[in-house]
């Protein structure tokens, strides 16, 4: 299990209440006992956590505990590019 799954693991076992063992990648968030509710609680935390944003349309479509998972890696191994780049003008050194 990755860092980013156990992270995750242990981010539904605070917010669902549910043992570690049923928690895995292919469990549905729905046989956990979650709520469309509880799903929002713990993509918030993960958002927090992992320092993301999860857009809601995007939130809406994790049915599995895989979907978050492989979204939040996915956005954690993308890199950066700044969205602006502006030139640094160096100053010009003299000596003497």
């Amino acid at each position: 299990m990755t860092d980013i799954a156990a992270e995750v693991k242990r981010i539904i076992v605070f917010h669902l209440g549910v043992a570690e063992e049923q928690i895995t990648n292919d469990a549905p968030f729905e046989d956990l006992g979650a709520d469309s509710l509880d799903v929002v609680e713990v993509v918030m935390t993960c958002e927090e956590r992992f320092d993301l944003e999860i857009p809601t349309k995007v939130a809406s479509t994790f049915v599995k505990v895989s979907d978050l998972v492989g979204y939040i890696g996915s956005r954690l191994t993308e890199p950066t590019i700044p969205s602006k780049m502006t030139a640094v003008r160096r100053p010009r050194l003299s000596f003497g």
